[in-house]
């Protein structure tokens, strides 16, 4: 009976050890909870105490960047136009060509739409870095961050957006264009001033005395860019530069039988038609009562008429574009993908737009001309056959005009 007794009483020892651990642990667990509750108290008033503020701040600029970009994209084409130089299905148009096509996407702060108003504001306005980073309430870290990657972007698209050449068909009624059979288009120069160092000015001193960078481009008959080449310093001559685009891998190409309208600084020879020198030849000089007296005087005002469409062109895109109408804030390699840049979305705008407003702008504005000094092409040898070829077009020219002017 003893022994038994002994047995319970161990027993009842060993459950009463084993109830001391359990309540052990558990008090070892509120201890451990109320450790973290206290911790938790903490760090909930520290965050209220000192990021509080800042955090409803970053939430009130969330909300009005948000307003804000929606206003630019949404609320109405005018203020899309306004703002980025197009309506908001183009807009829309060119986001989903950059997501495809130009490998670009929201990232986790900014969405891809926000980016790209950014970037054509930037374009639209020449705005320094500050103002647009007031405007989108946004770090100028991030304003320039984004305004990289985007032009990065828009460089993919050139396949897509350049315009590919269409010649003029026999059996066209375009009167501007009906004399040039299979012409595809204008070809000439401007000048896109730039700031440079005090070291580089004289390489890119043109002759009227600008900084500037030499832009070669040639655009079809309906204003689209069709070849575009940045880069040459502005000192540099037009035959140069003609000479290196026509050199490159991926440079102009000009299919046999087939031109561009060219002005008198460029030599007419084969893919380069011309006009007669020592002609009437610009617009203005037939706006008054004169008559074309001779079949070269005819072919000149009809060449003019048909060959300023590069010029309007050219007017249109820095008319558009005002970052390519004063000296941008960017090194060279840049400026050469933003003029790039500008003419690809001068396509797309022309392309999905049916009524261009700063075309129309343009127009009625109508600047003076810039003429230009004459350069010969020095990489294109003037042929008797392509001299031939002017000499009949003209003469074909004078014999209708001078034929409809007496059946009247």
């Amino acid at each position: 009976a003893m022994a038994r007794l002994s047995l319970a009483t161990r027993k009842m020892k060993k459950r009463k050890q084993y109830t001391s651990l359990v309540l052990l642990w558990l008090e070892i667990l509120n201890i451990i909870d109320l450790f973290f509750q206290i911790v938790c108290h903490l760090l909930k008033y520290h965050r209220e105490k000192y990021s509080l503020r800042k955090s409803y701040s970053l939430t009130e600029h969330t909300k009005w960047r948000i307003d804000y970009v929606n206003g630019l994209i949404r609320e109405s084409d005018r203020k899309c136009i306004d703002h980025l130089r197009m309506d908001r299905h183009t807009f829309f148009v060119f986001c989903s060509m950059l997501r495809t096509v130009g490998k670009l996407d929201d990232s986790k702060h900014v969405p891809l739409e926000e980016q790209v108003a950014l970037f054509l504001n930037i374009l639209a306005h020449h705005a320094k870095n500050r103002i647009v980073h007031s405007a989108f309430k946004r770090s100028g870290w991030t304003v320039s961050e984004y305004f990289n990657k985007v032009l990065k972007g828009v460089m993919r698209l050139q396949s897509v957006l350049l315009k590919k050449s269409i010649p003029v068909e026999e059996n066209s009624r375009d009167e501007q264009w009906k004399w040039f059979k299979n012409c595809i288009g204008a070809l000439d120069g401007t000048y896109i001033k730039m700031r440079m160092p005090e070291v580089e000015k004289p390489r890119y001193q043109n002759r009227k005395g600008e900084i500037a960078m030499n832009l070669l481009a040639s655009c079809s008959q309906h204003m689209q860019f069709i070849y575009v080449l940045t880069g040459w310093e502005g000192s540099t001559t037009d035959s140069r530069v003609l000479r290196d685009a026509m050199s490159r891998r991926n440079g102009l190409r000009i299919p046999h039988g087939q031109y561009f309208l060219v002005d008198a600084g460029f030599m007419n020879s084969e893919g380069f038609l011309a006009p007669y020198r020592g002609q009437r030849y610009h617009l203005n000089e037939w706006r008054s009562s004169h008559q074309p007296a001779t079949p070269q005087e005819l072919f000149n005002m009809k060449h003019s008429s048909a060959r300023n469409v590069i010029e309007r062109c050219f007017g249109v895109l820095k008319m558009r574009w005002a970052i390519l109408r004063s000296s941008p804030f960017y090194p060279v390699h840049t400026v050469n993908r933003i003029v790039m840049a500008c003419c690809l979305i001068h396509n797309l705008i022309r392309r999905e737009m049916a009524i261009d407003p700063i075309e129309e702008y343009y127009d009625m504005s109508r600047p003076r001309r810039q003429t230009r000094d004459e350069e010969y092409i020095d990489t294109i040898e003037s042929s008797d056959e392509w001299r031939v070829k002017r000499d009949q077009l003209a003469n074909e020219m004078f014999d209708k005009w001078r034929t409809s002017r007496r059946q009247r």
